[in-house]
């Protein structure tokens, strides 16, 4: 992935605006979402696989 070039999650589907996006910025990793592009979280891609390995075990999950 070339640096400064956002790409959005295979999920993403018919290039809606509710994507998540990422790219790759100085040895670091920015997310943002489509909706809210002026948002960026920067981390390191020690912390973004913390992150998805939480995603993945329903750490994030929210009952209603």
């Amino acid at each position: 992935m070339a640096e400064n070039t956002w790409q959005r999650s295979s999920f993403c589907g018919g290039g809606g605006n509710n994507c998540i996006e990422v790219r790759p910025e100085g040895g670091l990793i920015q997310m943002r979402e489509s909706q809210a592009p002026d948002t960026v979280i920067t981390m390191t891609r020690a912390q973004l696989a913390a992150f998805v390995h939480g995603a993945k075990a329903g750490e994030y999950d929210h009952l209603i």
